[in-house]
């Protein structure tokens, strides 16, 4: 990213030295990217961020099919940039799930076969308890009732195999350790689009504005190095993930491990803690060296309740995320699940617990 600061600053559509120098840049950025998602070159979007491309994607692909209808259909756990887009799009149809986040596959498929459905939207894996969601299922209900499958997949990209058969899918660069401000939107062919804002000629009027070009470039060589050791890691992080499940229900009471223990993304793990404040843990653990969020995985600045965790009938109290990423070690791993017992202790008697 820092070389292309130099080169890559300019507006890839002018036609000047400076221009077709920036454009060369975006063009290999977005043919690296592609290669990485497995869609062709000319299905690929960039965007300014994770969220902006669910907002510009899921909108454009209801727009496009108001003759049929305005029904989003999505899961009742997805990211909240998805539930604004839905609730802004039309109608939003919000399907349940189970205590492990799982949609009601039934129940979804169900609603996807109903007339005036414009939509499906279901996250490849959940951002916060790291379930997996039943793509493969679902793109064939889809398919079979002709409505289009848009999919967030930024939790998994970098980290998981997507399951094929979806006509929109997302996915954020930061979460596979590329630069923030790097969002993708892939498109398959034949599904259409109608963009909620004026189209100019940059990003098939997807994305207003031209794209960050050395963000682009960075993302691209941060998702080709994660997909190199993707195999190596992800087992590592999966073995570390499930050792720090079973020590934290072990050595904490009234704790509550939250998502599928064998059906999920290897890297992530959320758990509750009775009679903890959520911010009072985060505040804890972050003077110790551990950063982590409370709250919603999409919200977490504000502190609410978890809707993920809501949703799922679970502890939303005292909740917290644990992320690995690819600097993670084994030793910051056991140094966690050694001082979080005594970190929980402690916060709780100071509330009188």
């Amino acid at each position: 990213m820092l070389s292309a600061l130099e080169s890559g600053w300019a507006d890839p559509a002018r036609l000047h030295h400076e221009g077709r120098t920036a454009r060369l840049l975006l063009d290999n950025a977005r043919a690296v990217l592609a290669e990485g998602l497995g869609v062709r070159v000319d299905e690929l979007f960039f965007t300014a961020s994770g969220t902006a491309a669910i907002h510009a994607g899921l909108l454009a692909v209801t727009a496009a099919r108001r003759r049929v209808g305005d029904v989003v259909v999505h899961s009742a756990v997805e990211h909240s940039a998805v539930l604004h887009a839905a609730a802004a799009a039309g109608t939003a149809n919000e399907i349940p799930v189970d205590s492990l986040g799982r949609v009601d596959l039934d129940a979804f498929t169900a609603q996807v076969r109903q007339p005036g459905v414009a939509v499906a939207a279901l996250q490849s894996a959940n951002h916060e308890v790291a379930t997996r969601q039943p793509i493969a299922e679902l793109a064939e209900a889809c398919a079979a009732a002709q409505v289009p499958l848009f999919v967030d997949a930024a939790a998994s990209i970098g980290h998981d195999v997507v399951p094929a058969g979806w006509s929109a899918l997302t996915a954020s660069a930061h979460k596979w350790g590329g630069p923030a401000g790097v969002g993708l939107l892939a498109v398959r062919k034949g599904t259409r689009l109608a963009p909620s804002w004026p189209v100019d000629e940059r990003e098939d009027g997807l994305s207003p504005g031209h794209p960050n070009v050395p963000a682009a470039l960075a993302a691209a060589a941060a998702l080709q190095a994660r997909l190199l050791e993707a195999e190596e890691l992800n087992k590592q992080h999966r073995a570390w993930i499930d050792e720090l499940r079973h020590r934290v229900a072990a050595d904490i009471t009234d704790v509550e491990v939250v998502g599928d223990p064998d059906d999920r993304l290897p890297h992530v793990l959320t758990f509750s803690c009775l009679y903890v404040d959520g911010e009072a843990l985060v505040t804890a653990l972050d003077a110790e060296g551990f950063s982590l969020s409370s709250g919603s995985a999409c919200t977490a600045s504000t502190l609410r309740p978890s809707h993920v965790l809501a949703a799922m009938g679970v502890l939303t109290h005292g909740n917290v995320r644990v992320s690995l990423g690819r600097t993670s070690t084994h030793d910051e791993v056991d140094r966690f699940a050694s001082v979080l017992p005594g970190i929980v202790q402690r916060i709780r008697a100071e509330v009188g617990m």
